[in-house]
C-alpha cells in the first residue's frame, strides 16, 4: 500500500510540528519549505489537520501552526484513516466498473489488508515518530534562502 501525497505531506508536517520549541511558530510558508513541498499543497494540509484538531493555524501577529495536544496524542494510524479514507484500493467502481466486481473476492481481500496496514499504525504514536534521530533530523531544517 502507498500513501497519497497529501498524507505523506501532512505528516512529515505533523513530525516537524511536533519538534517545535516553545514559542516557535511556524509559517504554512515557512513549513513547505523546510520540506520541500509546494506551498498549495502544504497550505491543504494545514487545512485539513486543522478540521481535524491535530493542527491550531493562528492567523496574524503572532500567528503560525502548532501541534495541538490530540495532535501530539494521536496514533500515526488514527491520522492516516482520516487522510486516506476507505475507498476501494482497487478500481472496482472505475469508469468503466470492473465486470467481476458483483463476485470478486479481491475487494474484500484488499480491505483486510488495508486494517491490517492501520492497525499496525495505531502502535505508532506521533511522538514516537519524532524521538531520536529523526528529532535531531527534523530540528535541522530550515526554510531555504528567499529566492531559491
Amino acid at each position: 500500500m502507498r500513501l497519497t501525497a497529501f498524507t505523506d505531506v501532512s505528516l512529515r508536517l505533523v513530525m516537524r510540528l511536533a519538534v517545535a520549541e516553545e514559542g516557535e511558530r511556524l509559517t504554512t510558508r515557512a513549513a513547505s519549505g523546510m520540506l520541500s513541498v509546494p506551498y498549495t499543497h502544504m497550505a491543504k494540509a494545514v487545512a485539513r489537520l486543522s478540521d481535524l484538531g491535530i493542527v491550531e493555524a493562528r492567523r496574524g501577529r503572532g500567528g503560525g501552526l502548532l501541534l495541538t495536544e490530540a495532535g501530539r496524542a494521536s496514533s500515526v494510524g488514527a491520522i492516516v484513516r482520516e487522510l486516506e479514507g476507505d475507498g476501494d484500493l482497487a478500481g472496482c467502481e472505475d469508469d468503466p466498473p470492473c465486470p467481476l466486481r458483483e463476485a470478486c473476492r479481491l475487494r474484500g481481500a484488499l480491505a483486510q489488508a488495508r486494517e491490517a496496514f492501520y492497525a499496525s499504525l495505531d502502535q505508532v504514536t506521533v511522538a514516537s515518530l519524532v524521538e531520536s534521530p529523526t528529532r535531531r533530523a527534523l530540528t535541522l531544517l530550515r526554510e531555504p534562502p528567499a529566492g531559491t
